[in-house]
């Protein structure tokens, strides 16, 4: 048996939180936590949306049974939550603070507390002593439901959470970003990345260089960046390596870089990241290929994103546009100029014209055969 096909229920005081949830950081459960700590550390989970749908939907939906790793306590069974545990958390929430209203430190709480009461709902109902349950076997049992129900199914987890999840099937079950690839059906190329940020995130924590906060909502921008070949190059990052060679993704000598580059990204503890919209990452990643930009960032600790980007790319976004501008007044130009073609002064205005167009066709010489094919064109008709 994997996974249990026969639904039972228990009361709220026999479940437990696991402590070791993939949603959680590393380090936190590495640290063995208690369950007061993981209340405390669930606090933001959104708890209060699911304890109004609890209020309003008179209870759990059978459909929505926890998953549990059952154990015996002397002679009482105790069930660690494997999937569910935010559920089962909002339900603690609930009790709590039904059983004592002034633990409704927000607005949001104090609310639910109230419409609890008006519902007459207490720690005696249902909703607390009848909560469906599903047993398993082992925690490898449930790796392919929750793969595929959070890291591409219909409720997905943070980046960071995805990350943390396909890390842990790899460097604690040993599983190949094949094998992984097949369990939670995701491309393996999006699952050695995961797993590469992930890691990368780690080797930050070990080296000290990552900031106290702000590091889970910026995950997703690391993530990003490493498809870009600055940023691979300047970690010396092995996108196509194996699990054991991207465990430790920044080697030796590539270290001093990254320090740099966790202030880019996440920023520090004076400064904030080096920019802020995720849609110039690819941009980021241009400036890391260019040297002098590269230098630029790394010695000047007050660096700017837009000088730097304009160290990398000259003059040539100007460039850019000036041509796009002259291009689109031609375009207006021509759909009026075969009625004056005969005018004097615009055929002066338009020698100075070809003259400047020749000129500037002059200087891509990859192209000029295919400018004189389309004058040739041109002049035919």
């Amino acid at each position: 048996m994997a996974i249990s096909k026969n639904i039972e229920y228990a009361k709220l005081a026999q479940f437990q939180l696991d402590p070791q949830n993939p949603r959680f950081r590393r380090d936190f459960r590495d640290s063995n936590p208690g369950q007061k700590q993981i209340l405390d550390e669930m606090e933001d989970w959104k708890l209060d949306e699911l304890a109004v749908s609890f209020l309003s939907g008179n209870g759990f939906w059978v459909q929505e049974a926890v998953l549990v790793l059952p154990e015996k306590k002397g002679k009482t069974e105790i069930f660690t939550v494997i999937e569910g545990n935010r559920r089962i958390t909002a339900l603690l929430k609930l009790r709590d603070i039904i059983g004592n209203p002034s633990l409704a430190t927000t607005k949001k709480w104090r609310d639910i507390a109230e419409l609890a009461e008006q519902d007459h709902v207490n720690t005696s109902n249902e909703l607390f002593n009848a909560i469906p349950f599903l047993r398993i076997n082992e925690r490898k049992d449930v790796d392919e439901f929750l793969g595929f129900r959070h890291v591409t199914g219909i409720e997905q987890w943070q980046p960071a959470e995805k990350a943390a999840y396909i890390a842990k099937l790899i460097d604690e079950r040993g599983m190949t970003y094949v094998e992984v690839m097949r369990k939670i059906g995701s491309k393996t190329t999006a699952v050695r990345q995961h797993y590469i940020a992930y890691r990368l995130m780690e080797q930050m924590k070990q080296q000290d260089v990552l900031p106290d906060e702000g590091v889970q909502n910026r995950f997703s921008v690391m993530y990003l960046s490493l498809r870009t070949l600055g940023v691979q190059k300047r970690l010396g990052l092995e996108m196509t390596g194996l699990p054991q060679r991207n465990k430790v993704p920044v080697q030796k000598k590539y270290l001093p870089n990254l320090e740099h580059f966790s202030r880019w990204i996440f920023g520090d503890n004076s400064r904030p990241p080096l920019f802020s919209d995720s849609r110039q990452i690819d941009v980021f990643g241009r400036v890391l290929e260019s040297d002098g930009a590269f230098k630029y960032l790394c010695d000047d600790k007050n660096a700017r994103f837009d000088s730097a980007k304009t160290i990398a790319e000259g003059d040539l976004p100007e460039i850019v546009v000036n041509v796009k501008k002259a291009s689109e007044y031609i375009r207006l130009a021509i759909s009026q100029a075969h009625r004056y073609s005969d005018n004097k002064n615009l055929q002066n205005v338009m020698k100075d014209f070809g003259n400047d167009a020749i000129h500037l066709m002059g200087v891509f010489q990859k192209l000029q055969s295919d400018f004189r094919r389309m004058i040739e064109e041109i002049f035919k008709n």
